[in-house]
């Protein structure tokens, strides 16, 4: 639902909710359980990235924060499991009401099914890029303050900031090969864009995590606080920014923090091609009948 305040809008939704403070447009992630990104949360960032592209009330700062026990955990994998379940299921019915009956649609499932999943999932994709690179590229400066789990697609929507505040608790990661896959929000170029390919390579290839002291040192992180602190950190930040000519900014902004457009389509390119494969439906299969609290981190390691 949208309200508008002062003459300019604030926003309450399922998945995140803003509002203009003194120094910035305040945007809260609070989805349980931990901001996974779907559908619900798409189509609420799609208002958020149309706002702030018409001008985010002239706010000259954004800042990115979580209610939730961390900063968000990644892509709903079990809304993507169910998603493919039920295509697959739609297309076996249709396929064995066909004379052949069901022999024939399992090998046309075998033949046609990825290639009807990597459709569909494309489309997904495409409407997260466009909302990731508006909010890479506002016209504003952008400040994520985060906190405890930072995984996979709350990893890559936090790369969009310009700016990363993260307490002691914080912990980044890229799980997607365990899971068969790429990580595919655009997070492969950012962090190679940010500090460099050697540490997309470690956390790509390792899956292992890496805290928010290492991640300081690595120059991933601009400011390390003490934990609960984020926020009123990215506060004092977003009043900084306050103080300078905001054309300016933005100028030094596009300078310095060009988009990598063609690495960015490269990478979509290479989760489409993955995510047809039976593996990854069985490895989102065995996600979701986990009861653990973090089925997607067998065996971790933190840096």
């Amino acid at each position: 639902m949208s309200v508008y305040w002062m003459g300019t809008m604030e926003y309450r939704g399922e998945a995140l909710s803003w509002r203009h403070s003194e120094v910035a447009l305040e945007v809260e992630l609070h989805r349980a359980p931990l901001n996974e990104i779907g559908t619900t949360t798409l189509r609420e960032l799609e208002i958020l990235a149309r706002y702030v592209s018409g001008g985010a009330g002239g706010a000259s700062a954004l800042i990115w924060w979580s209610s939730r026990p961390g900063f968000c955990a990644g892509a709903d994998l079990r809304e993507l499991h169910a998603g493919l379940v039920a295509r697959r299921d739609r297309a076996r019915g249709l396929l064995s009401s066909l004379p052949a009956g069901r022999g024939l649609a399992d090998r046309a499932l075998r033949r046609l099914g990825p290639t009807l999943v990597r459709r569909e999932i494309r489309g997904f994709l495409d409407r997260i890029h466009a909302v990731f690179d508006a909010l890479d590229t506002a016209p504003l400066t952008t400040i994520a303050a985060v906190h405890g789990v930072t995984f996979g697609g709350g990893f890559e929507l936090a790369l969009t900031a310009d700016l990363l505040v993260a307490d002691k608790t914080a912990r980044f990661c890229f799980p997607e090969l365990r899971l068969g896959l790429v990580p595919g929000f655009g997070g492969i170029p950012r962090l190679s864009r940010d500090v460099g390919n050697g540490l997309v390579r470690d956390l790509l290839l390792s899956g292992r995590s890496v805290n928010a002291s290492r991640a300081h040192e690595l120059g991933l992180v601009s400011q390390l606080v003490p934990k609960g602190e984020a926020l009123a950190a990215a506060r004092r930040a977003a009043e900084q920014v306050g103080r300078f000519d905001p054309a300016v900014a933005a100028a030094a902004k596009r300078f310095a923090k060009p988009l990598p457009r063609e690495a960015l389509r490269r990478e979509k390119e290479a989760f489409v091609e993955l995510v047809g494969r039976p593996a990854v439906l069985e490895a989102l299969e065995r996600f979701v009948s986990d009861a653990g609290v973090r089925p997607y981190l067998p065996g971790e390691r933190v840096a």
